[in-house]
């Protein structure tokens, strides 16, 4: 059971993934993280703690289920 937990959560992560770069290969390069204003470091500083949480918390998740 906690496989399958693991596993589609995977899924999800991949397909999230997938998302992203497809997003990212329909816009051009300059505008991912700079948008010609002062603001594009702060938003990328901000994205990217956000996305380092969020995979702190999803490596404790598989940490957890580990052990189980």
């Amino acid at each position: 059971m906690g496989n399958d937990r693991v596993a589609s959560a995977m899924a999800r992560l991949d397909r999230a993934l997938a998302r992203v770069e497809a997003a990212t290969a329909r816009r051009p390069h300059a505008s991912l993280f700079d948008d010609g204003d002062s603001g594009g470091d702060s938003r990328h500083r901000t994205l990217r703690g956000k996305v380092e949480g969020a995979i702190s918390r999803i490596d404790s998740l598989l940490q957890s289920e580990e052990r189980r």
